[in-house]
């Protein structure tokens, strides 16, 4: 594995690269871990302060030698993204897991371990060995990596986002016991990532760019990436890994077209048209799949813009905990709406939409409408 550490950031996408001493963890209780989590998170630190920090929480209830990390939330479903490598074959690596779980193979897809009353498993070595775990065994195999342990992780409002610890070959297999210590650490990271998207600055500080535009082929293999693509995917990259390549971006550019393909073929699948965490200069984005031919045989085009209104507004919500009365009244107030007419269209006081505002710019950070809107409009 390599010797280097790693970070990056692609579109709510936090990927680590971490090397750890397999064997060696450092017991911290959980109570400790939350505490701690809690207070760095809502104190609007940086993107690598917080990843920094999640791989020694993480390290101290399970051993690995690599990490990966994604944080998502609820209003994406089980998209998680695929912008995750190992040590120098990583973009190789994701997008060789990827067009395996496309092709019927991975034993522990996210859709798999939602369905689990408690949502980990093991790939690779330790992980049993039906068709679907060899096949994924031999891809892990290939580029050193002995077993991977998966996490999804959620609590009782959805999906925040998915953690992998990985060994290598040879390594020791992960046990019953680092499953049940790694799955105790869910909701404390659930939490985490939420306090810390909530102590984000509300508004962006910079005007939103153009719209960009990566070209995927049938193959699913980036073809092009427009100049304006390439600054959005700047934006979301952490500061030490500027660089937007064709070859990063495979394993995320390939699960959209797969996706974007499945929705026409079953209109009822997850559509690929989300709205993903902030941008380094405060700024949502918004991802869309477009097939370019009615059959979806060809290329397609995934659209990256700024993320607005009912798409934004659905993210924001999950972000900030607001529940579904409350989104009622910012629905109202998007449309420039009043209190007494929000009032009348609510069926409910003026008192009661006074009281949900005070709770709506609490949960927000929003020192008004002014600012809310103003959020919610970029």
């Amino acid at each position: 594995m390599s010797e280097s550490t790693a970070g990056r950031t692609l579109c709510g996408v936090i990927v680590v690269l971490i090397p750890h001493a397999a064997g060696v963890v450092v017991e911290v209780s959980l109570d400790r871990l939350a505490r701690e989590l809690h207070a760095l998170a809502e104190q609007g630190v940086s993107v690598e302060e917080l990843t920094e920090v999640l791989c020694g929480a993480i390290g101290s209830q399970v051993a690995h030698d690599v990490l990966r990390l994604v944080h998502t939330n609820p209003a994406a479903g089980l998209w998680l993204g695929s912008l995750r490598g190992w040590h120098r074959d990583g973009p190789e690596l994701a997008e060789e897991l990827v067009l395996d779980r496309f092709a019927d193979g991975d034993p522990c897809r996210p859709d798999d371990l939602a369905r689990r009353p408690v949502p980990v498993g093991v790939v690779g070595v330790g992980g049993g060995d039906g068709p679907r775990q060899r096949r994924t065994r031999e891809i892990l195999a290939a580029h050193g990596v002995g077993s991977e342990l998966r996490l999804l992780v959620r609590d009782r409002r959805g999906v925040w986002g998915f953690v992998g610890v990985a060994r290598a070959e040879g390594a020791r297999p992960f046990d019953q016991d680092e499953m049940a210590r790694l799955a105790r650490l869910g909701p404390v990271l659930a939490a985490t990532f939420r306090t810390f998207m909530g102590a984000q600055p509300l508004a962006p500080g910079v005007p939103a760019l153009p719209a960009g535009v990566i070209i995927v082929g049938a193959d699913h293999t980036v073809q092009q990436i427009s100049p304006q693509a390439k600054e959005w995917l700047e934006q979301v990259w952490l500061p030490r890994q500027r660089g937007v390549t064709e070859r990063a971006l495979a394993p995320f550019a390939a699960e959209i077209s797969h996706h974007t393909r499945e929705n026409i073929a079953d209109p009822g699948a997850w559509k690929p048209w989300m709205c993903l965490s902030k941008t380094s200069a405060g700024r949502w984005i918004a991802l869309q799949g477009q097939p370019l031919d009615a059959d979806g045989s060809g290329e397609v085009a995934i659209v990256v813009q700024a993320a607005g209104g009912e798409l934004l507004l659905t993210s924001f919500c999950h972000w900030h905990e607001i529940t579904a009365r409350e989104r009622q009244v910012i629905e109202q107030l998007c449309t420039a709406t009043p209190p007494k007419r929000i009032a009348r269209a609510l069926e409910m006081s003026v008192h009661t939409v006074n009281q949900h505002l005070k709770t709506i710019y609490r949960k927000t950070g929003a020192d008004g409408r002014d600012e809310l809107l103003a959020a919610l409009a970029s």
